[in-house]
């Protein structure tokens, strides 16, 4: 007589269970290359140190004079999206003040919605994050001296927008939005040289200027998507800055300002708070205008 397969199987299996044969254990999962290890973590919280000149400030610059602010004017369809008059002049600044605030110097520049900037070469070098976007080079007189696109643009094409620049070792480092990158151009022939890829997660999506600290290492500005200051959660990242390889991660403490531009002063990160948003309230940071120093409050482990 046929035997059912089936019925066969399940037999042999109760026989082994009856003699007591042992289950064997499952094999663990056969994995290639290194495991990746949780990214360290840390908190920082900011103490203000000055307040801006009356304008929305999203950029800073270290010279030896002090440190340069640039200025975000809203214009066009981003001044209609905030309900805000158009400018009637639409030039934006670029104030170089002392560690007390005060004003030293104005550049104008034809950068438009200037979310970062860098300075050398006797230049600033202006972010445009509005069309025409692109890289403003300005001299001490307000003499544009070049305007170029971000390189890695589409043929036709604009280079995109860019949230935060840093000049380093002779180079200039461009946070490049379109690519997602921290490249790396040489300012004479304008060629990339290098890119880092921006570190970003589920809960923090975003992300703005970029500064080197004193043992080379990047630190960039992340944010998550929110809708007022209250649901705000600011962050940095550190990395690597001969590998790319993220290092560190940090959350602000609650109550800090709210972080844009990003530069690294006698030890410390310092930044600035606009005072403007995407998706919040106009004005809704209460340390709206402000410069302010980053400090540890919990190393990241």
């Amino acid at each position: 007589m046929a035997v059912d397969k089936r019925m066969f199987l399940a037999g042999a299996a109760a026989l082994a269970v009856s003699s007591g044969a042992k289950a064997q254990p499952a094999k663990k999962p056969i994995t290639y290359g290194p495991q990746r290890k949780a990214t360290p973590h840390g908190l920082v919280k900011t103490t203000k140190l000055f307040k801006s000149p009356p304008g929305y400030v999203n950029a800073l610059a270290l010279a030896p004079e002090g440190i340069w602010l640039g200025q975000q004017k809203l214009s066009g369809k981003a001044a209609e999206s905030y309900h805000l008059p158009e400018p009637k002049d639409l030039r934006e600044a670029a104030w170089l003040v002392d560690w007390n605030g005060k004003l030293l110097k104005t550049v104008y520049t034809n950068s438009r919605n200037t979310s970062g900037m860098a300075y050398g070469n006797g230049c600033v070098w202006m972010m445009a994050n509005q069309e025409p976007e692109g890289v403003f080079q300005v001299d001490m007189n307000s003499k544009e001296v070049a305007h170029r696109q971000i390189p890695l643009g589409l043929p036709g094409q604009d280079g995109g927008g860019s949230h935060g620049a840093q000049w380093h070792d002779g180079k200039l480092w461009i946070v490049a939005n379109r690519p997602r990158l921290m490249l790396r151009v040489d300012p004479k022939t304008w060629a990339p040289e290098a890119a880092i890829p921006i570190y970003v997660t589920e809960d923090k999506p975003r992300w703005h200027d970029m500064t080197f600290d004193a043992d080379g290492n990047i630190w960039m500005v992340t944010g998550n998507d929110s809708k007022s200051f209250k649901e705000g959660t600011p962050g940095l990242v550190k990395y690597n800055g001969k590998t790319g390889a993220v290092l560190a991660t940090y959350d602000f403490a609650p109550g800090s300002c709210d972080p844009h531009g990003l530069e690294f002063h006698n030890g410390a990160l310092v930044s600035c708070d606009a005072g403007i948003h995407p998706g919040w309230p106009n004005g809704d940071s209460p340390t709206a205008g402000w410069i302010f120093k980053i400090e540890t409050v919990k190393e990241a482990v």
